[in-house]
């Protein structure tokens, strides 16, 4: 578990790199947002590249933990689940998506399309149709955008609809 100061300067950060995009954010002004010295942010991440690592690696863990443990079932019920494990880590999202360079750390894109791989081989078996294929890109893409473009409205109000839009587009 991060110490208290590891934490803050993680949110501080992450605030920063959403509001200007990582490369637009130094960590001497991470440092004076939070009233501390380089020195002492240094302390607890060697690099802005370390920090950053920091701050995805919690959602590269959660949604490698998600497609792992998971086998197939009720499509609309991991639809759902789904949906609420990108909510959970829209502000990584929306970094990544600001500033595409993100995705590098932690090699996530190449690891993105092998979670979309097993996540339609879930939802739909592993013996799909050319239409089907697209057809699950678009609804799990569509839930992705949907956290991210609507990240400042409540879940309660986005995910009903990104989740049945999902499953309309599925067939499910």
């Amino acid at each position: 578990m991060p110490s208290d100061t590891k934490a803050r300067i993680q949110a501080v950060a992450r605030e920063l790199f959403v509001e200007q995009g990582v490369q637009n954010t130094s960590l001497r002004q991470i440092s004076e947002r939070l009233g501390i010295t380089k020195p002492a942010l240094y302390y607890h991440f060697a690099s802005r590249d370390d920090l950053v690592r920091s701050i995805v690696q919690p959602m590269v863990e959660d949604i490698e933990r998600f497609v792992g443990d998971r086998g197939p079932g009720d499509p609309r019920a991991l639809l759902d689940d789904y949906f609420e494990l990108i909510w959970r880590h829209r502000d990584v999202l929306v970094m990544m998506i600001r500033e595409l360079s993100t995705m590098s750390y932690l090699d996530l894109g190449t690891r993105m399309f092998d979670w979309r791989r097993q996540l339609i081989a879930m939802l739909l078996g592993p013996e799909l149709t050319q239409e089907q294929h697209i057809r699950a890109t678009v609804a799990l893409g569509g839930m992705s955008d949907c956290a991210v473009e609507y990240a400042h409205l409540p879940l309660e109000v986005v995910k009903p609809t990104a989740v049945e839009a999902a499953a309309v587009v599925l067939g499910v």
